[in-house]
Protein backbone atom coordinates (compact mmCIF):
# COMPACT_ATOMS: atom_id res chain seq x y z
CA UNK A 1 0.00 0.00 0.00
CA UNK A 2 2.36 2.68 -1.21
CA UNK A 3 -0.37 4.89 -2.64
CA UNK A 4 -0.64 8.51 -1.50
CA UNK A 5 -3.33 9.01 1.13
CA UNK A 6 -6.74 9.76 -0.33
CA UNK A 7 -5.65 9.20 -3.91
CA UNK A 8 -6.70 5.70 -4.88
CA UNK A 9 -9.67 3.36 -5.21
CA UNK A 10 -8.97 -0.41 -5.12
CA UNK A 11 -9.44 -1.81 -8.63
CA UNK A 12 -10.59 -5.18 -7.30
CA UNK A 13 -13.61 -3.51 -5.67
CA UNK A 14 -14.34 -1.08 -8.51
CA UNK A 15 -15.47 -2.98 -11.64
CA UNK A 16 -17.43 0.05 -12.88
CA UNK A 17 -14.40 2.29 -12.68
CA UNK A 18 -15.86 4.98 -10.43
CA UNK A 19 -13.52 7.98 -10.21
CA UNK A 20 -15.57 10.05 -7.80
CA UNK A 21 -18.93 10.21 -6.02
CA UNK A 22 -20.70 11.76 -9.01
CA UNK A 23 -19.86 8.66 -11.08
CA UNK A 24 -21.49 6.44 -8.47
CA UNK A 25 -24.50 8.73 -8.11
CA UNK A 26 -25.07 9.01 -11.87
CA UNK A 27 -24.85 5.24 -12.26
CA UNK A 28 -27.31 4.61 -9.41
CA UNK A 29 -29.83 7.14 -10.75
CA UNK A 30 -29.64 5.56 -14.21
CA UNK A 31 -30.03 1.97 -13.01
CA UNK A 32 -32.67 2.63 -10.35
CA UNK A 33 -34.48 5.71 -11.73
CA UNK A 34 -37.98 4.80 -10.59
CA UNK A 35 -37.08 3.25 -7.23
CA UNK A 36 -37.58 5.20 -4.00
CA UNK A 37 -34.31 6.73 -2.79
CA UNK A 38 -35.04 8.84 0.33
CA UNK A 39 -38.10 9.50 2.48
CA UNK A 40 -38.75 12.05 5.22
CA UNK A 41 -41.93 13.61 6.63
CA UNK A 42 -44.10 11.52 4.33
CA UNK A 43 -42.36 12.64 1.10
CA UNK A 44 -40.38 10.15 -0.98
CA UNK A 45 -37.91 11.07 -3.70
CA UNK A 46 -37.16 8.55 -6.42
CA UNK A 47 -33.66 8.32 -7.84
CA UNK A 48 -34.91 10.12 -10.95
CA UNK A 49 -36.32 13.01 -8.89
CA UNK A 50 -33.15 13.19 -6.82
CA UNK A 51 -31.07 13.43 -9.99
CA UNK A 52 -33.27 16.12 -11.60
CA UNK A 53 -33.51 18.26 -8.46
CA UNK A 54 -29.78 18.08 -7.83
CA UNK A 55 -29.13 18.93 -11.49
CA UNK A 56 -31.37 21.99 -11.24
CA UNK A 57 -29.74 23.27 -8.06
CA UNK A 58 -26.30 22.56 -9.52
CA UNK A 59 -27.14 24.74 -12.53
CA UNK A 60 -28.26 27.49 -10.14
CA UNK A 61 -24.97 27.29 -8.27
CA UNK A 62 -23.05 27.61 -11.53
CA UNK A 63 -25.08 30.43 -13.06
CA UNK A 64 -26.40 32.50 -10.18
CA UNK A 65 -23.53 32.41 -7.66
CA UNK A 66 -19.80 33.11 -7.82
CA UNK A 67 -18.90 29.69 -6.43
CA UNK A 68 -16.08 27.86 -8.22
CA UNK A 69 -14.88 24.23 -8.06
CA UNK A 70 -12.92 23.72 -4.86
CA UNK A 71 -14.89 26.34 -2.91
CA UNK A 72 -16.44 25.17 0.36
CA UNK A 73 -20.19 25.04 0.94
CA UNK A 74 -21.53 24.37 4.45
CA UNK A 75 -24.66 22.25 4.85
CA UNK A 76 -26.50 22.58 8.16
CA UNK A 77 -29.61 20.44 7.88
CA UNK A 78 -31.31 17.81 10.02
CA UNK A 79 -32.31 14.48 8.44
CA UNK A 80 -34.53 15.57 5.57
CA UNK A 81 -34.71 14.83 1.84
CA UNK A 82 -33.26 18.23 0.95
CA UNK A 83 -29.91 17.00 2.26
CA UNK A 84 -29.13 14.41 -0.45
CA UNK A 85 -30.35 16.86 -3.12
CA UNK A 86 -28.00 19.68 -2.13
CA UNK A 87 -25.18 17.27 -1.36
CA UNK A 88 -25.21 15.80 -4.84
CA UNK A 89 -25.63 19.21 -6.44
CA UNK A 90 -22.54 20.44 -4.62
CA UNK A 91 -20.52 17.44 -5.78
CA UNK A 92 -21.71 17.86 -9.38
CA UNK A 93 -20.21 21.35 -9.55
CA UNK A 94 -16.99 20.39 -7.77
CA UNK A 95 -17.64 22.06 -4.42
CA UNK A 96 -16.27 20.79 -1.11
CA UNK A 97 -19.02 20.00 1.38
CA UNK A 98 -18.60 21.12 4.99
CA UNK A 99 -21.04 19.03 7.03
CA UNK A 100 -22.29 21.16 9.90
CA UNK A 101 -24.02 19.96 13.04
CA UNK A 102 -27.48 21.58 13.40
CA UNK A 103 -26.95 21.77 17.18
CA UNK A 104 -23.86 23.95 16.95
CA UNK A 105 -23.80 27.17 18.93
CA UNK A 106 -22.92 30.45 17.16
CA UNK A 107 -19.36 30.17 18.52
CA UNK A 108 -18.93 26.68 17.07
CA UNK A 109 -20.44 27.77 13.77
CA UNK A 110 -18.08 30.71 13.50
CA UNK A 111 -15.05 28.51 14.10
CA UNK A 112 -16.08 25.97 11.47
CA UNK A 113 -17.11 28.51 8.83
CA UNK A 114 -13.95 30.59 9.27
CA UNK A 115 -11.62 27.61 9.50
CA UNK A 116 -13.03 26.02 6.33
CA UNK A 117 -13.32 29.30 4.46
CA UNK A 118 -16.91 28.41 3.52
CA UNK A 119 -18.41 30.77 0.95
CA UNK A 120 -21.98 29.47 0.97
CA UNK A 121 -24.39 27.99 3.51
CA UNK A 122 -27.47 25.80 3.20
CA UNK A 123 -29.43 25.91 6.43
CA UNK A 124 -32.76 24.96 7.95
CA UNK A 125 -34.91 27.90 9.04
CA UNK A 126 -34.89 26.76 12.67
CA UNK A 127 -31.13 27.32 12.84
CA UNK A 128 -30.82 30.54 10.84
CA UNK A 129 -30.98 32.79 13.93
CA UNK A 130 -27.69 31.30 15.13
CA UNK A 131 -25.99 31.88 11.79
CA UNK A 132 -27.26 35.47 11.80
CA UNK A 133 -25.11 36.23 14.85
CA UNK A 134 -21.81 35.33 13.20
CA UNK A 135 -22.29 35.44 9.43
CA UNK A 136 -20.65 38.86 9.10
CA UNK A 137 -17.41 37.40 10.51
CA UNK A 138 -17.17 34.79 7.74
CA UNK A 139 -16.64 34.64 3.97
CA UNK A 140 -20.19 33.39 3.38
CA UNK A 141 -22.01 35.36 0.67
CA UNK A 142 -24.81 32.97 -0.32
CA UNK A 143 -27.26 31.57 2.23
CA UNK A 144 -30.00 29.16 1.16
CA UNK A 145 -32.76 28.65 3.74
CA UNK A 146 -35.19 25.73 3.68
CA UNK A 147 -38.18 24.50 5.69
CA UNK A 148 -39.36 20.97 6.37
CA UNK A 149 -42.14 20.95 3.78
CA UNK A 150 -40.29 22.56 0.88
CA UNK A 151 -40.32 19.49 -1.36
CA UNK A 152 -43.96 18.59 -0.67
CA UNK A 153 -46.95 19.63 -2.76
CA UNK A 154 -48.48 23.07 -2.18
CA UNK A 155 -51.11 22.10 0.41
CA UNK A 156 -48.92 19.87 2.57
CA UNK A 157 -45.98 22.23 2.21
CA UNK A 158 -48.05 25.12 3.47
CA UNK A 159 -49.52 23.15 6.36
CA UNK A 160 -46.17 21.69 7.48
CA UNK A 161 -44.21 24.92 7.27
CA UNK A 162 -46.93 26.95 8.97
CA UNK A 163 -47.36 24.44 11.79
CA UNK A 164 -43.65 24.23 12.52
CA UNK A 165 -43.10 27.98 12.48
CA UNK A 166 -46.26 29.31 14.11
CA UNK A 167 -47.79 26.41 16.08
CA UNK A 168 -44.72 24.57 17.33
CA UNK A 169 -42.68 27.80 17.26
CA UNK A 170 -39.55 25.93 16.18
CA UNK A 171 -38.29 28.63 13.82
CA UNK A 172 -37.19 31.78 15.66
CA UNK A 173 -37.17 35.03 13.71
CA UNK A 174 -33.90 35.92 11.98
CA UNK A 175 -32.48 38.46 9.59
CA UNK A 176 -30.05 37.28 6.89
CA UNK A 177 -29.91 39.89 4.10
CA UNK A 178 -28.23 37.42 1.72
CA UNK A 179 -30.95 34.79 2.25
CA UNK A 180 -32.35 32.93 -0.74
CA UNK A 181 -35.17 30.36 -0.52
CA UNK A 182 -33.65 26.95 -1.22
CA UNK A 183 -36.86 25.71 -2.83
CA UNK A 184 -36.77 28.44 -5.47
CA UNK A 185 -33.11 27.77 -6.25
CA UNK A 186 -33.74 24.02 -6.54
CA UNK A 187 -36.66 24.54 -8.93
CA UNK A 188 -35.14 27.33 -11.03
CA UNK A 189 -33.56 25.20 -13.75
CA UNK A 190 -35.60 21.99 -13.77
CA UNK A 191 -34.78 19.84 -16.77
CA UNK A 192 -31.36 21.39 -17.34
CA UNK A 193 -27.96 19.82 -16.77
CA UNK A 194 -24.98 21.53 -15.11
CA UNK A 195 -21.84 22.13 -17.13
CA UNK A 196 -19.39 19.25 -16.64
CA UNK A 197 -16.64 19.82 -14.08
CA UNK A 198 -13.25 18.14 -14.26
CA UNK A 199 -12.91 16.12 -11.04
CA UNK A 200 -10.40 13.55 -9.89
CA UNK A 201 -10.12 10.86 -7.26
CA UNK A 202 -7.64 13.02 -5.34
CA UNK A 203 -9.99 16.01 -4.99
CA UNK A 204 -11.34 16.74 -1.53
CA UNK A 205 -15.09 16.02 -1.42
CA UNK A 206 -15.91 16.66 2.24
CA UNK A 207 -14.39 18.53 5.15
CA UNK A 208 -15.67 16.48 8.07
CA UNK A 209 -14.96 18.27 11.35
CA UNK A 210 -13.75 16.28 14.32
CA UNK A 211 -11.93 16.84 17.55
CA UNK A 212 -9.57 14.04 16.55
CA UNK A 213 -7.54 12.63 19.40
CA UNK A 214 -6.83 16.08 20.89
CA UNK A 215 -7.42 19.78 20.44
CA UNK A 216 -9.86 22.06 18.70
CA UNK A 217 -12.22 20.77 16.00
CA UNK A 218 -10.43 20.38 12.68
CA UNK A 219 -11.52 19.37 9.22
CA UNK A 220 -10.58 15.89 8.05
CA UNK A 221 -10.03 16.12 4.29
CA UNK A 222 -11.97 13.20 2.83
CA UNK A 223 -11.38 12.86 -0.89
CA UNK A 224 -13.65 11.37 -3.52
CA UNK A 225 -11.27 8.41 -3.48
CA UNK A 226 -11.63 8.00 0.29
CA UNK A 227 -15.42 8.06 0.20
CA UNK A 228 -15.87 5.90 -2.90
CA UNK A 229 -13.36 3.37 -1.51
CA UNK A 230 -15.15 3.09 1.82
CA UNK A 231 -18.49 2.83 0.06
CA UNK A 232 -17.16 -0.04 -2.08
CA UNK A 233 -15.55 -1.70 0.95
CA UNK A 234 -18.87 -1.53 2.82
CA UNK A 235 -20.79 -2.72 -0.21
CA UNK A 236 -18.43 -5.69 -0.59
CA UNK A 237 -19.09 -6.76 3.00
CA UNK A 238 -22.78 -6.04 3.47
CA UNK A 239 -23.74 -7.76 0.22
CA UNK A 240 -22.95 -11.00 2.00
CA UNK A 241 -26.21 -10.47 3.91
CA UNK A 242 -29.55 -11.84 2.81
CA UNK A 243 -30.87 -10.63 -0.53
CA UNK A 244 -32.80 -7.34 -0.54
CA UNK A 245 -31.19 -6.12 2.68
CA UNK A 246 -31.31 -2.57 1.24
CA UNK A 247 -35.07 -2.45 0.52
CA UNK A 248 -36.00 -0.27 3.52
CA UNK A 249 -33.08 1.11 5.50
CA UNK A 250 -34.00 3.02 8.64
CA UNK A 251 -31.59 5.94 9.16
CA UNK A 252 -32.14 7.57 12.54
CA UNK A 253 -28.61 8.94 12.70
CA UNK A 254 -28.02 12.26 10.92
CA UNK A 255 -26.56 12.22 7.42
CA UNK A 256 -24.14 14.99 8.34
CA UNK A 257 -22.47 12.39 10.60
CA UNK A 258 -19.95 10.36 8.60
CA UNK A 259 -21.32 7.00 9.84
CA UNK A 260 -24.84 7.60 8.49
CA UNK A 261 -23.44 9.46 5.47
CA UNK A 262 -21.45 6.41 4.37
CA UNK A 263 -24.23 3.90 4.98
CA UNK A 264 -26.51 6.05 2.81
CA UNK A 265 -23.93 5.88 0.00
CA UNK A 266 -23.70 2.09 0.30
CA UNK A 267 -27.50 1.84 0.16
CA UNK A 268 -27.64 4.14 -2.90
CA UNK A 269 -25.08 2.06 -4.81
CA UNK A 270 -27.40 -0.90 -4.35
CA UNK A 271 -30.55 1.05 -5.31
CA UNK A 272 -31.93 0.95 -1.77
CA UNK A 273 -34.41 3.14 0.05
CA UNK A 274 -33.31 5.22 3.06
CA UNK A 275 -36.00 6.35 5.48
CA UNK A 276 -34.65 9.40 7.32
CA UNK A 277 -35.67 9.91 10.94
CA UNK A 278 -35.33 13.55 11.96
CA UNK A 279 -35.72 13.22 15.73
CA UNK A 280 -34.90 9.72 17.01
CA UNK A 281 -34.91 11.00 20.59
CA UNK A 282 -38.70 11.18 20.31
CA UNK A 283 -38.98 7.44 20.81
CA UNK A 284 -42.80 7.41 20.62
CA UNK A 285 -42.78 9.31 17.33
CA UNK A 286 -39.92 7.19 16.03
CA UNK A 287 -41.75 3.94 16.75
CA UNK A 288 -44.92 5.32 15.15
CA UNK A 289 -42.94 5.94 11.95
CA UNK A 290 -41.40 2.47 12.10
CA UNK A 291 -44.87 0.92 12.04
CA UNK A 292 -45.24 2.14 8.45
CA UNK A 293 -42.27 0.23 7.08
CA UNK A 294 -41.19 -3.38 6.44
CA UNK A 295 -37.73 -2.69 7.88
CA UNK A 296 -34.92 -4.59 6.17
CA UNK A 297 -31.88 -2.75 7.59
CA UNK A 298 -31.48 -0.67 10.73
CA UNK A 299 -28.48 1.39 11.70
CA UNK A 300 -28.01 2.71 15.19
CA UNK A 301 -25.79 2.73 18.23
CA UNK A 302 -25.89 1.29 21.72
CA UNK A 303 -27.93 4.02 23.43
CA UNK A 304 -30.59 3.95 20.70
CA UNK A 305 -30.91 0.16 20.83
CA UNK A 306 -31.40 0.37 24.59
CA UNK A 307 -34.05 3.10 24.36
CA UNK A 308 -36.04 1.28 21.68
CA UNK A 309 -35.87 -2.12 23.39
CA UNK A 310 -37.36 -0.59 26.54
CA UNK A 311 -40.39 0.66 24.59
CA UNK A 312 -43.41 -1.66 24.58
CA UNK A 313 -44.70 -0.43 21.21
CA UNK A 314 -41.33 -1.14 19.63
CA UNK A 315 -41.39 -4.69 20.96
CA UNK A 316 -44.73 -5.21 19.21
CA UNK A 317 -43.44 -4.26 15.73
CA UNK A 318 -43.12 -6.72 12.85
CA UNK A 319 -39.45 -7.55 12.33
CA UNK A 320 -39.96 -10.37 9.84
CA UNK A 321 -38.17 -8.42 7.06
CA UNK A 322 -35.21 -7.29 9.18
CA UNK A 323 -32.00 -8.72 7.74
CA UNK A 324 -29.24 -6.36 8.89
CA UNK A 325 -28.60 -4.28 12.01
CA UNK A 326 -25.41 -2.22 12.11
CA UNK A 327 -23.91 -0.63 15.22
CA UNK A 328 -21.19 2.01 15.32
CA UNK A 329 -20.22 5.25 17.00
CA UNK A 330 -19.66 3.76 20.46
CA UNK A 331 -19.06 0.39 22.10
CA UNK A 332 -21.91 -2.11 21.85
CA UNK A 333 -22.64 -3.89 25.12
CA UNK A 334 -23.58 -7.54 25.35
CA UNK A 335 -26.76 -6.58 27.18
CA UNK A 336 -27.95 -4.26 24.40
CA UNK A 337 -27.04 -6.73 21.64
CA UNK A 338 -28.75 -9.62 23.41
CA UNK A 339 -31.90 -7.61 24.04
CA UNK A 340 -32.04 -6.46 20.41
CA UNK A 341 -31.63 -10.04 19.17
CA UNK A 342 -34.32 -11.28 21.55
CA UNK A 343 -36.85 -8.66 20.40
CA UNK A 344 -36.05 -8.39 16.68
CA UNK A 345 -34.51 -11.78 15.93
CA UNK A 346 -31.59 -10.00 14.23
CA UNK A 347 -27.91 -10.06 15.21
CA UNK A 348 -26.14 -6.71 15.56
CA UNK A 349 -23.11 -6.28 13.31
CA UNK A 350 -20.78 -4.07 15.30
CA UNK A 351 -18.29 -2.05 13.31
CA UNK A 352 -15.52 0.39 14.04
CA UNK A 353 -14.31 3.54 12.39
CA UNK A 354 -13.54 7.18 12.83
CA UNK A 355 -14.01 10.38 10.91
CA UNK A 356 -10.47 10.22 9.59
CA UNK A 357 -11.16 6.86 7.91
CA UNK A 358 -14.34 7.85 6.06
CA UNK A 359 -15.32 6.16 8.54
CA UNK A 360 -15.26 2.34 8.45
CA UNK A 361 -12.14 0.33 9.34
CA UNK A 362 -13.62 -3.03 10.33
CA UNK A 363 -16.94 -4.74 10.93
CA UNK A 364 -18.40 -8.07 11.92
CA UNK A 365 -19.59 -9.72 8.68
CA UNK A 366 -23.20 -10.89 8.27
CA UNK A 367 -23.66 -14.28 9.88
CA UNK A 368 -20.31 -14.12 11.69
CA UNK A 369 -20.98 -11.61 14.43
CA UNK A 370 -19.16 -11.86 17.72
CA UNK A 371 -20.27 -9.30 20.31
CA UNK A 372 -17.37 -7.58 21.99
CA UNK A 373 -15.32 -7.50 18.80
CA UNK A 374 -15.31 -5.19 15.79
CA UNK A 375 -14.73 -8.02 13.34
CA UNK A 376 -12.01 -8.08 10.72
CA UNK A 377 -10.54 -5.15 8.78
CA UNK A 378 -12.33 -4.27 5.56
CA UNK A 379 -10.88 -5.23 2.21
CA UNK A 380 -7.58 -3.48 1.33
CA UNK A 381 -7.24 -2.23 4.91
CA UNK A 382 -4.04 -2.87 6.85
CA UNK A 383 -4.15 -2.69 10.65
CA UNK A 384 -1.33 -2.90 13.16
CA UNK A 385 -1.25 -2.69 16.96
CA UNK A 386 1.71 -0.70 18.26
CA UNK A 387 3.20 -0.44 21.74
CA UNK A 388 4.24 2.67 23.62
CA UNK A 389 7.70 2.42 22.06
CA UNK A 390 6.26 2.36 18.54
CA UNK A 391 6.98 -1.30 17.83
CA UNK A 392 4.36 -3.55 16.26
CA UNK A 393 2.90 -5.92 18.85
CA UNK A 394 1.98 -9.57 18.27
CA UNK A 395 -1.58 -10.90 18.43
CA UNK A 396 -3.02 -10.93 21.91
CA UNK A 397 -1.16 -7.87 23.18
CA UNK A 398 -2.89 -4.57 23.89
CA UNK A 399 -1.69 -1.42 22.16
CA UNK A 400 -2.76 1.48 19.97
CA UNK A 401 -4.65 0.70 16.77
CA UNK A 402 -3.13 2.14 13.58
CA UNK A 403 -4.66 1.96 10.10
CA UNK A 404 -3.56 2.23 6.49
CA UNK A 405 -5.92 1.98 3.52
CA UNK A 406 -7.69 3.82 0.70
CA UNK A 407 -10.28 5.22 3.11
CA UNK A 408 -7.70 7.06 5.27
CA UNK A 409 -8.01 10.83 5.01
CA UNK A 410 -5.65 13.03 3.03
CA UNK A 411 -4.95 14.99 6.22
CA UNK A 412 -6.37 17.81 8.35
CA UNK A 413 -7.39 20.98 6.53
CA UNK A 414 -4.60 23.56 6.75
CA UNK A 415 -3.07 21.79 9.77
CA UNK A 416 0.11 20.16 8.58
CA UNK A 417 1.61 19.83 12.07
CA UNK A 418 -1.43 17.94 13.39
CA UNK A 419 -1.53 15.86 10.22
CA UNK A 420 2.08 14.76 10.62
CA UNK A 421 1.52 13.96 14.30
CA UNK A 422 -1.45 11.72 13.40
CA UNK A 423 0.58 9.31 11.28
CA UNK A 424 3.44 6.94 12.01
CA UNK A 425 6.70 7.31 10.09
CA UNK A 426 5.55 4.56 7.71
CA UNK A 427 2.16 6.12 6.98
CA UNK A 428 -0.27 4.46 9.40
CA UNK A 429 -3.01 6.65 10.91
CA UNK A 430 -2.76 6.62 14.71
CA UNK A 431 -6.37 6.23 15.85
CA UNK A 432 -6.06 6.97 19.57
CA UNK A 433 -7.94 3.75 20.32
CA UNK A 434 -6.53 0.95 22.43
CA UNK A 435 -7.12 -2.46 20.85
CA UNK A 436 -6.03 -6.08 20.61
CA UNK A 437 -5.98 -8.46 17.66
CA UNK A 438 -7.11 -11.94 18.59
CA UNK A 439 -5.53 -15.12 17.24
CA UNK A 440 -8.22 -15.51 14.58
CA UNK A 441 -7.59 -11.99 13.30
CA UNK A 442 -10.64 -10.36 14.87
CA UNK A 443 -10.11 -6.95 16.42
CA UNK A 444 -11.39 -5.84 19.79
CA UNK A 445 -11.41 -2.25 20.96
CA UNK A 446 -10.42 -1.99 24.60
CA UNK A 447 -11.11 1.75 24.94
CA UNK A 448 -10.14 5.25 23.93
CA UNK A 449 -6.60 6.00 25.05
CA UNK A 450 -7.72 9.35 26.45
CA UNK A 451 -10.48 7.71 28.54
CA UNK A 452 -8.09 5.33 30.26
CA UNK A 453 -8.37 5.31 34.06
CA UNK A 454 -5.06 4.72 35.88
CA UNK A 455 -5.59 3.30 39.38
CA UNK A 456 -2.36 3.00 41.39
CA UNK A 457 -0.49 2.40 38.14
CA UNK A 458 -2.97 -0.17 36.81
CA UNK A 459 -4.80 0.49 33.53
CA UNK A 460 -8.59 0.37 33.84
CA UNK A 461 -10.74 0.64 30.72
CA UNK A 462 -14.21 2.22 31.11
CA UNK A 463 -15.71 -0.10 28.48
CA UNK A 464 -14.97 -3.12 30.66
CA UNK A 465 -16.69 -1.57 33.68
CA UNK A 466 -19.66 -0.47 31.56
CA UNK A 467 -20.02 -3.96 30.12
CA UNK A 468 -20.33 -5.43 33.64
CA UNK A 469 -22.62 -2.71 35.03
CA UNK A 470 -24.96 -2.76 32.02
CA UNK A 471 -25.40 -6.52 32.41
CA UNK A 472 -27.28 -5.94 35.69
CA UNK A 473 -31.00 -6.56 35.05
CA UNK A 474 -32.00 -3.25 36.70
CA UNK A 475 -29.60 -1.07 34.69
CA UNK A 476 -30.75 0.74 31.56
CA UNK A 477 -27.41 2.33 30.66
CA UNK A 478 -24.25 3.58 32.29
CA UNK A 479 -20.97 5.40 31.83
CA UNK A 480 -17.70 4.97 33.73
CA UNK A 481 -15.07 7.66 34.26
CA UNK A 482 -11.98 8.19 36.36
CA UNK A 483 -12.03 10.82 39.09
CA UNK A 484 -9.05 12.17 41.08
CA UNK A 485 -8.08 10.36 44.27
CA UNK A 486 -5.23 11.42 46.61
CA UNK A 487 -4.22 7.84 47.39
CA UNK A 488 -4.68 6.01 44.07
CA UNK A 489 -4.30 8.87 41.59
CA UNK A 490 -7.67 7.98 40.09
CA UNK A 491 -10.59 5.78 41.04
CA UNK A 492 -13.46 4.52 38.86
CA UNK A 493 -16.86 6.14 39.20
CA UNK A 494 -19.92 4.96 37.32
CA UNK A 495 -23.04 6.93 36.43
CA UNK A 496 -26.09 4.69 36.17
CA UNK A 497 -29.59 5.09 34.73
CA UNK A 498 -31.64 2.45 36.54
CA UNK A 499 -34.98 0.80 35.90
CA UNK A 500 -35.91 0.58 39.58
CA UNK A 501 -35.06 2.89 42.49
CA UNK A 502 -34.55 -0.16 44.70
CA UNK A 503 -31.15 -0.65 43.07
CA UNK A 504 -28.64 0.86 45.53
CA UNK A 505 -25.02 1.88 45.34
CA UNK A 506 -24.12 -1.06 47.58
CA UNK A 507 -25.99 -3.45 45.25
CA UNK A 508 -24.10 -2.12 42.26
CA UNK A 509 -20.70 -2.33 43.90
CA UNK A 510 -21.42 -5.88 45.10
CA UNK A 511 -22.40 -6.85 41.53
CA UNK A 512 -19.12 -5.44 40.21
CA UNK A 513 -16.98 -7.04 42.93
CA UNK A 514 -18.20 -10.46 41.83
CA UNK A 515 -17.15 -9.78 38.23
CA UNK A 516 -14.15 -7.42 38.31
CA UNK A 517 -10.71 -7.31 39.89
CA UNK A 518 -10.81 -5.08 42.96
CA UNK A 519 -8.99 -2.08 41.46
CA UNK A 520 -11.48 -2.04 38.53
CA UNK A 521 -14.54 -1.97 40.81
CA UNK A 522 -16.26 1.46 40.86
CA UNK A 523 -15.67 3.12 44.21
CA UNK A 524 -18.56 5.51 43.64
CA UNK A 525 -21.94 5.02 41.97
CA UNK A 526 -24.10 7.96 40.96
CA UNK A 527 -27.68 7.31 39.85
CA UNK A 528 -28.88 9.81 37.25
CA UNK A 529 -32.04 10.34 35.21
CA UNK A 530 -30.07 10.44 31.95
CA UNK A 531 -26.54 10.52 30.57
CA UNK A 532 -25.18 13.44 28.58
CA UNK A 533 -25.02 12.51 24.89
CA UNK A 534 -23.88 13.95 21.61
CA UNK A 535 -26.33 14.78 18.85
CA UNK A 536 -25.98 11.21 17.54
CA UNK A 537 -26.49 9.61 20.94
CA UNK A 538 -22.90 8.87 21.91
CA UNK A 539 -22.35 9.11 25.67
CA UNK A 540 -20.10 12.05 26.55
CA UNK A 541 -17.83 10.64 29.23
CA UNK A 542 -15.71 13.77 29.19
CA UNK A 543 -18.69 15.88 30.25
CA UNK A 544 -19.30 13.59 33.21
CA UNK A 545 -15.65 13.78 34.16
CA UNK A 546 -15.26 17.53 33.73
CA UNK A 547 -18.52 18.35 35.49
CA UNK A 548 -18.52 15.68 38.12
CA UNK A 549 -20.83 17.60 40.43
CA UNK A 550 -23.40 18.39 37.70
CA UNK A 551 -25.45 15.16 37.52
CA UNK A 552 -27.79 14.92 40.48
CA UNK A 553 -28.53 11.66 42.24
CA UNK A 554 -32.00 10.45 41.43
CA UNK A 555 -32.20 8.57 44.69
Amino acid sequence: MDHARGSWIPENLNPKGYRHIVDMFTDACTRFADRPAFTSFGRTLTYRELDRLSDSFAVYLQRDTDLQPGDRIAIQLPNMIQYPVVLMAAFKVGLVVVNTNPLYTPRELEHQFKDSGAKALIIHASMAHNAEQIIANTLIKDVFVTQIGDLHGFVKRTLLNTAIKYVKKMEPDYNLPMEQPLRGAMMAYMGEKPSPVDMSTEDVAVLQYTGGTTGVAKGAMLTHGNLVSNMLQGHDLINRAEKNWQDVTISPLPLYHIYAFMIAMVVMEEGGHSVLITNPRDIAGFVKELKRWPISTFLGLNTLFVALCNNDDFKALDFSHLKVTISGGMALTHAAADQWKEITGCDVMEGYGLTETSPAVSINPPGLTEIGTIGWPLSDTDVVIIGTDGTVLPDGEIGELCVKGPQVMKGYWERETETQASFTHDGYLITGDVAVREANGRLRIVDRAKDLIIVSGFNVYPNEIEEVVSSHPLVIECAAVGIPDPRCGEIPKVFVVRKDNELSEQDMIKWCKARLTNYKVPKKVCFVEELPKSNVGKVLRRMLKDNDDTPKDAA
